[in-house]
C-alpha cells in the first residue's frame, strides 16, 4: 500500500475516447483460434464435472460465492483521515487477495480540484458534505455519497503550552500566534463557525491548505496554537496538547464517501466503501476519536 501525496499517477489508464489497436485476423490464424477455443471448451467442461466451484485455499469469496474483485484501487481522502484510512486499507488488502490500495491524502478542496482536472481515482472521502456536493455537481460520482463519520474541533498547542491558552477566547489575545485552515478547506469553514458561535474573531498568522499542516505548526512551536480536529490531537502521539472547545459553541463536520464515476474498478471501489461504512471501518474510526454518522 502506498500514499500518493498531491502527485497522482495516471496508472496506465487510457484516456476517455482513446482507441485500442486491433491486429488483423488471417484465415490461418482463424483456424488456429478455432482449435484453441475447442480445446478450452473441453477443459472447461471437464473442470465443471470435477470441481465444486468453491474458492481455493486462501481465497476469500463474497456473498455470491465468487472470489472478490482484485486490482489497484486509488482513494482520494481528506488529510484528517490519513491514519484511519491507512489502517483500513491494510485490512482491505488482507481480506482482498490481489488488491492494492493507494491513497492521495490532502485537503478536501485540493482533492476535488484534482478530480475536476481529470485525475483518475476510484473513491473519494471528504471532510465535509459541501465539498462532496461540488464533486456531485460536476458528475464525478457514481451513486449517492454515504456519511461514515463525524468530527469536531479542538485547539492544539505545544506540549508546554507557552502562551497559556485555556480557551478559544485566548486565541484572540494580542501577541498570540494562531494558525488555522484556509476558509475554503472544511476545517477552515468549521473554524469560522466556531468563531461565529463564540463571538471571537481570530487574526491568524497563517492559513493552511490542510489540517495536518496546522497540527504540525503547533507541534513544532511555529505557532502558539492551531485549530484542528479532535482526531488530530488524539492521533498526535503527544506532539501537542489539546484544549477543548465546549460543545455548545463547537461545530460538527460530517464525512461522506462515494465511488467515483470514472473508476476503472467500480466493484472493488464499492467493496472498499462498504468496509469503511461497515462495522470494521467504523470501529477503526471510533478508536481514533471520530463520532458516529
Amino acid at each position: 500500500m502506498r500514499r500518493v501525496e498531491r502527485d497522482v499517477r495516471w496508472r496506465g489508464r487510457a484516456p476517455r475516447g482513446s482507441a485500442t489497436h486491433q491486429p488483423a485476423v488471417t484465415t490461418g490464424s482463424l483456424n488456429r483460434m478455432t482449435a484453441v477455443f475447442a480445446a478450452a471448451g473441453l477443459l472447461a467442461a471437464l473442470a465443471g464435472c470435477s470441481g465444486s466451484g468453491a474458492p481455493s485455499e486462501g481465497q476469500s469469496a463474497d456473498q455470491t460465492g465468487s472470489a472478490p474483485p482484485a486490482g489497484e484501487l486509488l482513494v482520494f481522502a481528506a488529510a484528517s483521515l490519513s491514519s484511519t484510512f491507512t489502517e483500513i486499507g491494510e485490512r482491505f488488502e488482507a481480506s482482498h487477495p490481489g488488491s492494492a490500495v493507494e491513497f492521495n491524502f490532502a485537503g478536501s478542496t485540493d482533492l476535488v480540484a484534482q478530480l475536476q482536472q481529470g485525475a483518475p481515482a476510484d473513491v473519494f472521502a471528504s471532510a465535509d458534505a459541501s465539498t462532496m456536493d461540488r464533486a456531485a455537481s460536476d458528475d464525478l460520482l457514481s451513486g449517492t455519497p454515504t456519511v461514515f463519520a463525524t468530527n469536531t474541533m479542538m485547539i492544539a498547542v505545544p506540549p508546554d503550552n507557552p502562551a497559556g491558552i485555556a480557551g478559544f477566547a485566548d486565541l484572540a489575545r494580542p501577541g498570540v500566534q494562531v494558525v488555522v485552515c484556509a476558509p475554503e478547506v472544511p476545517c477552515g469553514s468549521a473554524t469560522q463557525r466556531v468563531e461565529a458561535n463564540t463571538g471571537v474573531s481570530l487574526d491568524p498568522v497563517s492559513e493552511e491548505s490542510s489540517v495536518t499542516d496546522v497540527l504540525n505548526k503547533a507541534a513544532t512551536g511555529e505557532a502558539d496554537a492551531g485549530v484542528v480536529y479532535v482526531t488530530d490531537v488524539q492521533g498526535s502521539a503527544g506532539r501537542v496538547m489539546g484544549i477543548e472547545i465546549p460543545a455548545d459553541v463547537n461545530t460538527v463536520n460530517s464525512y461522506p464517501i462515494a465511488v467515483l464515476a470514472g473508476s476503472a474498478v467500480p466493484g472493488l471501489a464499492q467493496q472498499f466503501q462498504a468496509m469503511v461504512t461497515g462495522p470494521e471501518g467504523r470501529k477503526v474510526l471510533a478508536d481514533a476519536g471520530f463520532g458516529a454518522p
